[in-house]
């Protein structure tokens, strides 16, 4: 299992009040969950929130941008920027945060029966 960063455990204490916040190492980078649902990606000590079509015209309009997980391509994921606001402001970190939560809620599949 690989050791967590001094970043990723700062995130995780600061949204502990929405429920358990894991992260589990991906790809060079974190995946980030609420109670089990993957709601943000940390990348190079920087938190990106998970965007659907609810809540993207929102970052859109803050002009935050969409995570490139390559510089050299154009490629995005729906995960957003954090504003660093939401470190500093509790109905900031609730907008954002429990935006992508949500976001993250909508979009899981419901497991097929067989």
């Amino acid at each position: 299992m690989a050791k967590s960063s001094p970043y990723v455990e700062f995130v995780k204490e600061q949204l502990a009040a929405f429920g358990t916040i894991t992260a589990r190492a991906m790809f060079g980078g974190w995946c980030v969950y609420c109670d089990g649902v993957v709601f943000g990606l940390i990348a190079n000590d920087t938190l990106y929130l998970k965007a659907d079509a609810v809540n993207r015209p929102d970052f859109e309009a803050a002009c935050l941008p969409a995570f490139r997980p390559f510089d050299d391509q154009p490629t995005v994921m729906s995960y957003y920027l954090a504003p660093p606001e939401i470190f500093e402001h509790a109905a900031v970190r609730t907008r954002w945060v429990g935006g992508a939560i949500e976001a993250g809620r909508r979009g899981v599949k419901p497991k097929r029966r067989r």
